[in-house]
């Protein structure tokens, strides 16, 4: 494969890790009932992730390439698996802030490669949009770092109340 094909294959993953992302920041915040902090960061991210969408689909669109309805919905059904499987946790806020926190760590890993790989292809400006997402992930990943002892702490507090819903 050329830099290019790599490049643009690479690109609509992107796009479709981001449907992934929306689809489970969605189901995992709409759950949240006990802890504010987390859902309010959520709701964050979810406005974030919805613009790194578009800013994804313009440097699709200068490369006149189309981002893959087939990754995207690969990506739903995924995310759609890995919420409909922590609904049934007892623990499903701190196993979700853990899958959170290591999914943000894939992203920036992605982002990463995909910034080398923009500028061995020859786009300067689609690795600028990189390196804006990226700082955004990573400051996600910090924020859920640093916050996890916390929903931990809310979660075995609550989970040792007799009659008091901690998992969500």
């Amino acid at each position: 494969m050329t830099y290019q094909e790599n490049y643009l294959s690479w690109l609509r993953d992107a796009h479709a890790m981001e449907k992934q992302a929306e689809e489970m920041l969605e189901k995992m915040s709409a759950r949240l009932e006990h802890y504010p902090d987390l859902k309010a960061r959520l709701q964050q991210h979810i406005e974030e992730t919805r613009q790194q969408q578009q800013m994804l689909q313009q440097v699709i669109d200068r490369q006149d390439t189309s981002n893959s309805t087939m990754k995207d919905m690969m990506g739903k059904v995924a995310a759609m698996g890995q919420a409909v499987g922590g609904m049934f946790a007892s623990d499903e806020v701190v196993k979700g802030a853990i899958s959170g926190y290591v999914f943000e760590q894939f992203e920036i890993a992605c982002y990463t490669s995909l910034i080398a790989a923009a500028e061995l292809a020859g786009d300067a400006e689609g690795a600028r949009v990189f390196e804006q997402i990226r700082e955004q992930e990573k400051a996600m990943a910090d924020w859920a770092l640093t916050h996890l002892p916390d929903v931990t702490e809310q979660f075995m507090v609550r989970s040792a109340q007799p009659d008091t819903e901690a998992k969500k």
